[in-house]
């Protein structure tokens, strides 16, 4: 210990000027150096008591300083263990709306691409289809330059061939509408068509009336599978030639179906456009006693091969 004073002979007069400094060594192995050493402990006992005085009886020492260490780190774990459900929370709400926005986005993506669900709002499809039943329409049927076969039952947009063309105002909402209408986020309304395709582009579809069979390309079609009981074939006769590119559609309940034959006589000649057609329905789904799978009936297979260009993909 250092008492900061100069440094002294024994007998307490001061250090010859120029004599060397005794060490603590030499101090302590003095022949006094007991009673050095009881004053030494003395004097540091008289500072402690001299600190405890100043810090107050509040003072922490060095073991009640780690308890408050711990006690703090004991602390900040608690809040840190409080904050995490909230965090957790958070987190969890966000994957929850990016999964939900993915599966919207994958779910236009398939609608718009791939597959569309319709409802069948007429029986003029019976008894394949009935009033209610639920579609879904297979968009990929035609991709990639596939086309219409004969027999087979389709979806189409009829504006322009079986309805006028509404006058709509040129402008983004109506581009934005219509676009709603391709991807299926808007309702199709009126305007869209279920019926079965008996003709494809450059056939010859005739009907010679009441008791007689519908003929492609001069070969009989037997439809007795697939027509409403009691309906005849065609209540009206007909001669037409498909022109390319085009559909001729009827429906399964001919006498209650409005189809190509009643626009005979108007502009588009009760031809479809190929273009028109969103997808082959194939699958019912809805009610589930009425679950079928649309294929292609064999009725329509003896007029394969008869002809031209009306043989198609």
């Amino acid at each position: 210990m250092s008492t900061h004073e100069p440094p002294a002979d024994r007998d307490g007069c001061p250090a010859p000027t120029g004599a060397d400094s005794p060490t603590r060594s030499a101090v302590v192995s003095a022949p006094d150096a007991g009673k050095a050493a009881a004053a030494g402990e003395a004097v540091e006992a008289g500072e402690a008591t001299d600190r405890g005085r100043q810090d107050g009886p509040g003072a922490a020492g060095p073991s009640d300083a780690s308890d408050d260490t711990d006690h703090a780190d004991h602390a900040d774990g608690a809040v840190a263990s409080d904050d995490a459900p909230g965090e957790g929370g958070r987190s969890r709400s966000r994957e929850l709306l990016l999964l939900t926005g993915i599966c919207l986005f994958v779910l236009l993506l398939v609608n718009a691409f791939v597959a569309r669900p319709f409802s069948v709002p007429s029986g003029s499809m019976e008894n394949t289809l009935r009033p209610g039943d639920r579609l879904i329409v297979n968009k990929l049927s035609y991709a990639f330059g596939g086309h219409p076969r004969r027999g087979d039952v389709v979806v189409f947009d009829g504006t322009g061939s079986f309805l006028r063309k509404p006058l709509e105002p040129a402008g983004f909402g109506t581009s934005l509408r219509s676009f709603g209408r391709e991807i299926g986020l808007v309702p199709a309304g009126d305007s869209v068509y279920v019926k079965r395709v008996v003709g494809i582009g450059g056939d010859r579809v005739t009907s010679a009336g009441p008791g007689h069979p519908i003929t492609v390309n001069g070969v009989p079609v037997d439809e007795s599978g697939l027509l409403f009981p009691g309906d005849e074939p065609s209540n009206v006769a007909f001669d037409v030639v498909v022109p390319p590119g085009k559909l001729w559609v009827m429906g399964d309940h001919r006498s209650a179906s409005r189809d190509s034959r009643d626009h005979l006589g108007e502009p588009g000649g009760g031809f479809v456009p190929e273009s028109k057609v969103i997808g082959r329905a194939a699958w019912v789904v809805y009610p589930v006693g009425h679950w079928a799978d649309l294929d292609r009936p064999d009725a329509y297979a003896a007029a394969e091969g008869t002809g031209g260009h009306g043989e198609q993909g």
